[in-house]
């Protein structure tokens, strides 16, 4: 059996990345303040951070609340401590309380029926690998979803898979206040 010790996952700088990512990381930087570490991490590929940014903002049928309750529905299927935490912070500037985000993460949000049932039908998408359960969708058509929504939807869950397998391979800081545990 041999010693083989976890290796460490750094977060390059600004001037470890290059000229296109330094570029994005000045528009983080306006934009919110910081570059957060997952992004800075993109930024160890040259197109990388620049694909995921393109892919994060593209035009949606979904409302903000709505794309927060399926970030933080898949990131806590998945376990992603970087995202939960980061998407608790997110949910909360989109309206929601401390409350109201355990609960989607959950997998419920029993105060709004449309957002119960995206966030029932994200949790049987997650945990089903694509295969949602009839009654799932059935819920989230009745709500008033669309096929548009659908497709919507699961874009925004593969970008949040993408950042939280990211996160789970690596286990680089969380640069966000840590969210609860469940």
């Amino acid at each position: 059996m041999t010693n083989v010790t976890e290796r460490v996952y750094t977060i390059p700088t600004r001037n470890e990345v290059s000229a296109n990512n330094q570029a994005i990381f000045d528009n983080l930087n306006k934009a919110i303040g910081f570059t957060p570490n997952l992004y800075a991490y993109f930024a160890k590929s040259d197109t990388a951070l620049g694909d995921y940014v393109a892919f994060q903002n593209r035009k949606s049928t979904l409302r903000a609340k709505e794309r927060e309750v399926i970030n933080l529905v898949t990131s806590q299927i998945n376990g992603c401590r970087y995202c939960q935490s980061a998407h608790t912070a997110i949910g909360k500037m989109n309206g929601f309380t401390d409350e109201q985000v355990l609960e989607i993460r959950s997998g419920a949000a029993s105060w709004d029926n449309k957002l119960d049932a995206l966030a029932k039908f994200t949790a049987s998408v997650v945990e089903n690998k694509g295969r949602a359960t009839i009654d799932s969708k059935e819920i989230f058509f009745a709500a008033g979803y669309t096929e548009a929504n659908l497709v919507d939807t699961v874009i925004v869950i593969g970008d949040k898979i993408i950042s939280n397998y990211i996160h789970n391979l690596t286990g680089f800081e969380i640069d966000f206040p840590l969210a609860p545990e469940l």
